[in-house]
């Protein structure tokens, strides 16, 4: 004779405790809602890199062809404890290492050029090595604290809390970049070693306030902007 198994009822107490988490987990995650909303602070920040003009053909998978140039886009979406960066690169000269940092200042203007008035790149901090594939394309994400509230600070050297607003990635071997007038016997700091090459490609300012892209709530009324973090 076959059996037929049923499952035990419930316990009516079980299921009022069950009903009772429902709710409450409907409740909080509303609260959560009404709070960003309340806030009014952007969730996502979309953005491209642009390519360091000088070292363009170092970079390109395909040097010269205008309609297939080294491309490079940022998405970051705000998280409650940590933010995710996704960072997608294409027509990148295959089988490049870089190493990705976010920097206090860019060395290029709001359009794309090169800022003469440019010294240093400023408070810097490495987030991520990037590695284009055989096709040229690559990509990488990192979770950490990014948007509005990304800084450093050192008291050792009076250094008070510095934002790293600014998105960049460079050439890992110097040698990559040696057809382009690079001197690979002067390497850059900008990976693990501390001798990278020079900058491939990195995010510009917001050509009203000066703030990098990773500061989407800005604070305008003093001169100059700054972020609300």
């Amino acid at each position: 004779m076959t059996r037929t198994l049923r499952r035990p009822a419930r316990p009516l107490v079980a299921i009022a405790l069950l009903a009772a988490g429902a709710v409450l987990a409907i409740g909080l995650n509303a609260a959560r809602g009404v709070t960003a909303q309340a806030s009014g602070k952007p969730d996502v920040a979309k953005f491209q890199l642009f390519v360091n003009p000088k070292f363009a053909n170092c970079l390109a998978r395909y040097p010269g062809d205008p309609s297939r140039t080294p491309h490079a886009d940022v998405t970051v979406q705000r998280g409650d404890l940590n933010d995710l960066l996704t960072l997608r690169v294409r027509n990148i000269k295959p089988g490049l290492a870089f190493d990705l940092f976010t920097v206090q200042r860019s060395s290029l203007l709001a359009n794309g050029k090169v800022n003469p008035a440019f010294t240093t790149f400023g408070m810097a901090w490495y987030q991520s090595d990037v590695q284009a594939d055989k096709n040229g394309n690559g990509t990488v994400r990192v979770r950490t604290i990014l948007l509005d509230q990304i800084f450093g600070f050192d008291p050792d050297v009076s250094l008070q809390p510095t934002n790293t607003f600014e998105l960049g990635f460079w050439f890992n071997n110097p040698n990559d970049a040696k057809a382009c007038g690079f001197d690979p016997t002067k390497p850059t700091p900008f990976n693990g070693e501390h001798r990278a090459g020079p900058l491939a490609m990195i995010s510009v300012p917001n050509a009203k306030t000066g703030l990098g892209p990773l500061c989407i709530d800005p604070d305008t009324s003093v001169t100059p902007a700054r972020c609300n973090p």
